[in-house]
């Protein structure tokens, strides 16, 4: 069975040699950033690894637990482990009864596979679940993804990853002392259109890129979700919808900003959005000159990742939603996309499930996470100081990190 989006093959032995030129490539700015960019772009005609196959011949699925059991779970991540090749929906965590009872009936979850947040650790004795997918809210993502970790399972977590660099940290080394896999939930990874716009960017089919606008938001409704309330969110849209922009240019450039500069637009409801920005806008500049300008918003409906080259442009839009996403470029409509939508969510899943039944690499590890968590604080640190913030250095820690 093929998949459009199995990264490259990195042996187990490999493991070591990558993260230290993953850690090299980014950490020294610009430097490797090529090989940046290949670690984490498909491969089309790519397979399942030999460990894949035989699972998928003899019928075995690793089995998931979703902890929380919001709208994301219940809309887009249970219906994709429906639909996935190598996972299936074995668990779940909620601190709600009421849920517990519906999902067991859905989903035909037994008692013994259900979990609320105190006693979550058993879950090491379990041997029905390979895997704990993380969905709480971000400041809760570090808790339970240590602890996740510590109980024996890989982990997917939710982004941003955490609300601080010190979470993120953590994160990183607890499922390394665990030997677990650690992966984000960054389900445009795994989406063609996206696939499509790193290939035309990073192997600069269309020229050298010279601009990138990133922008996503939603108009948000008058009551008070967690995503507004700074403790538990870490910010506003720019933790939640933002992330998307930083990770859309990065991933179609293929290189990392070296400075950034934002400031915060003025309030249209400050009563509501309180604790945390409204929107933001934000410009990253790259070491040849070119930029990136970003802009997202909890009261304005937008969805758009451009390039513009030096021979042709691309475009997607919506660019960053679960499903009816478009691109066009200068050429006509980018060539090769499905006839339907696919599951991001279900390639996302069964791509980390190849992983662990092949010892490969994640191409959305964590030191990903960290990165992304690292240039978040940048931009915010450039809109409240009115000041350009270099990054050249933001993501040194990867040095240690990595060297593991």
């Amino acid at each position: 069975m093929k998949t459009p989006t199995s990264p490259p093959d990195f042996s187990a032995s490999s493991r070591r040699d990558f993260l230290r030129r993953l850690s090299l490539g980014v950490g020294a700015g610009l430097v490797g950033l090529p090989m940046l960019a290949d670690a984490f772009v498909a491969t089309p005609e790519a397979e399942y690894g030999l460990a894949s196959l035989a699972a998928l011949q003899a019928g075995r699925k690793l089995g998931v637990a979703l902890v929380g059991l919001g709208g994301y779970s219940s809309g887009q991540l249970a219906p994709a482990l429906q639909q996935t090749q190598l996972c299936r929906l074995t668990g779940i965590v909620t601190g709600t009864p009421e849920k517990a009872q519906k999902w067991k009936q859905q989903y035909n979850i037994p008692d013994k596979n259900i979990y609320n947040y105190q006693n979550f650790d058993s879950i090491k004795d379990n041997p029905d679940i390979d895997i704990v997918y993380v969905v709480l809210p971000n400041a809760l993502h570090a808790e339970f993804v240590e602890r996740a970790a510590r109980a024996g399972k890989h982990v997917i977590c939710e982004k941003p990853m955490a609300t601080s660099v010190e979470d993120c940290r953590r994160m990183i080394e607890a499922c390394k002392k665990a030997g677990k896999k650690l992966s984000i939930g960054y389900r445009l990874h795994f989406d063609p259109y996206n696939l499509a716009a790193m290939r035309i960017g990073q192997n600069q089919q269309y020229g050298p890129v010279k601009k990138l606008i990133g922008e996503n938001g939603f108009t948000m409704g008058n009551n008070r979700p967690w995503r507004i309330q700074k403790k538990l969110s870490g910010g506003g849209p720019l933790m939640d919808m933002g992330i998307y922009c930083v990770q859309g240019v990065i991933y179609t450039k293929g290189q990392l900003p070296v400075s950034v500069t934002a400031k915060y637009p003025p309030k249209q409801r400050p009563q509501q959005f309180n604790e945390v920005e409204e929107a933001i806008n934000w410009q990253f500049q790259f070491a040849d000159g070119s930029v990136a300008d970003c802009r997202t918003s909890y009261v304005e409906n937008v969805g758009r990742l451009r390039m513009e080259a030096a021979n042709g442009w691309l475009e997607l839009q919506p660019a960053y939603a679960y499903n009816g996403l478009k691109g066009e470029t200068s050429k006509g409509p980018l060539p090769n996309m499905p006839a339907r939508d696919v599951s991001q969510q279900a390639l996302q899943m069964d791509d980390f499930a190849d992983c662990i039944l092949n010892n490969k690499p994640t191409r959305v590890p964590g030191e990903m996470g960290l990165r992304d968590v690292q240039l978040l604080k940048a931009i915010y640190q450039a809109a409240d100081s009115g000041q350009k913030v270099s990054t050249k250095d933001v993501v040194a820690v990867l040095d240690k990190v990595g060297a593991r």
